[in-house]
């Protein structure tokens, strides 16, 4: 076995959680979509991975626009019905929250999806976010702030862990 090789296998046992995370999140919680991303993602780093500096980039990179891609051939926008609003004493609340949370990020934009993700979930930097999706830092914040803004319309829920959080 190939030194590259074997520094690639390293990399995908170290990190595929990590990325598998991501995965699910780009596809809003599709975990077959997910999984068939990551695979994708990862073939296609493995052809260019003696040229690779920064290999978590390079797969964000490639991860994000695979998904891009996959979307504009699709154009399908799965619209379901928000659930009535859970009791916060209730043992489901937070599974609800859960679910109302990932159908209102599969009626994002696929960038917008990306930016809050990226920025958010994967705690990146907005000069980081901007690298990877290749625009500039303050597309990345505008993107950012329309689509917390639709986030919140989609499932108001989340405004009291929104404004908690102190960014209002």
């Amino acid at each position: 076995m190939s030194a590259n090789r074997r520094e690639f296998d390293e990399f995908v046992a170290a990190r595929s959680a990590a990325f598998m995370r991501l995965a699910y999140l780009l596809t809003a919680g599709d975990q077959h979509a997910a999984e068939d991303l990551l695979q994708t993602s990862l073939a296609k780093t493995a052809l260019k991975w003696s040229k690779i500096d920064d290999p978590d980039g390079y797969l964000r990179q490639v991860m994000y626009r695979q998904q891009i891609s996959w979307w504009r051939r699709r154009r399908e926008y799965a619209v379901p019905e928000i659930p009535e609003q859970a009791n916060a004493a209730d043992a489901t609340h937070g599974v609800e929250l859960k679910i109302m949370v990932q159908n209102a990020l599969g009626r994002l934009t696929a960038k917008q999806r990306a930016v809050l993700v990226l920025r958010y979930f994967e705690d990146q930097s907005e000069s980081t976010v901007a690298a990877t999706l290749g625009c500039s830092i303050g597309t990345v914040r505008s993107t950012a702030h329309r689509a917390l803004a639709r986030l919140l319309q989609l499932c108001p829920e989340l405004h009291d862990l929104y404004t908690r959080s102190g960014r209002t």
